[in-house]
């Protein structure tokens, strides 16, 4: 079954094809942009599901869903984010998405969930879609799965440790660890635990 991944961050894109490709059942086509999605859903062989990224180049919020549903000729075409809302997300679904992904979603989950959305079934993970917007204020600005890093981090845990806790691959943990820092104004690990610490965020 093909699958198309289009995302504008290489590492991002590249790590989803490498999980995708490890289920033998799938072939992985990349692309950088909506309009080279667009082509490829238009000029090649039909894809089981198309995998789009909310904040990708040409995408214009969900007007780049609507674009890749047309494209796709009834064909499965599903958004993944890693900064998109709860929100964002249930538009996505009522525009005619067949799913949401979070790219903090667990290697297995994300396997199982593009097999179930190339079958025609509609996928958004339980946990993401319930969430409170705001438990904590102090945290408010990070993902769920940022917050896990961050008290993996603070707990003294190594990347590849706080990967294994969570299902993740190391090279996933690490790029959590950047935004993290960028999020947090930290210089390195142990400033991010002590910003942790001081602001109540654990």
């Amino acid at each position: 079954m093909r699958i198309l991944v289009a995302d504008d961050h290489d590492l991002v894109r590249e790590t989803i094809a490498a999980y995708l490709e490890k289920d033998n059942s799938m072939t992985v086509r990349q692309a950088s942009s909506l309009d080279e999605a667009l082509d490829a859903i238009k000029n090649e062989e039909g894809f089981a599901l198309v995998l789009l990224d909310y904040a990708m180049p040409g995408m214009n919020g969900l007007a780049g869903l609507d674009a890749a549903l047309r494209a796709s000729d009834g064909r499965p075409v599903a958004m993944i984010s890693g900064s998109a809302n709860k929100a964002i997300a249930e538009q996505a679904l009522q525009q005619g998405a067949a799913g949401f992904l979070p790219k903090t979603v667990a290697a297995k989950s994300m396997i199982n969930a593009v097999k179930f959305m190339a079958m025609g079934e509609i996928y958004a993970p339980l946990d993401f879609m319930t969430q409170q917007e705001t438990d904590n204020p102090a945290t408010s600005h990070l993902s769920e799965r940022e917050k896990q890093v961050l008290k993996g981090i603070a707990e003294g845990k190594s990347n590849k440790e706080i990967a294994r806790d969570h299902d993740l691959q190391e090279v996933t943990v690490k790029l959590h660890v950047k935004t993290l820092y960028r999020k947090l104004q930290a210089k390195n690990r142990t400033h991010a635990a002590m910003i942790a610490r001081d602001q109540n965020m654990l």
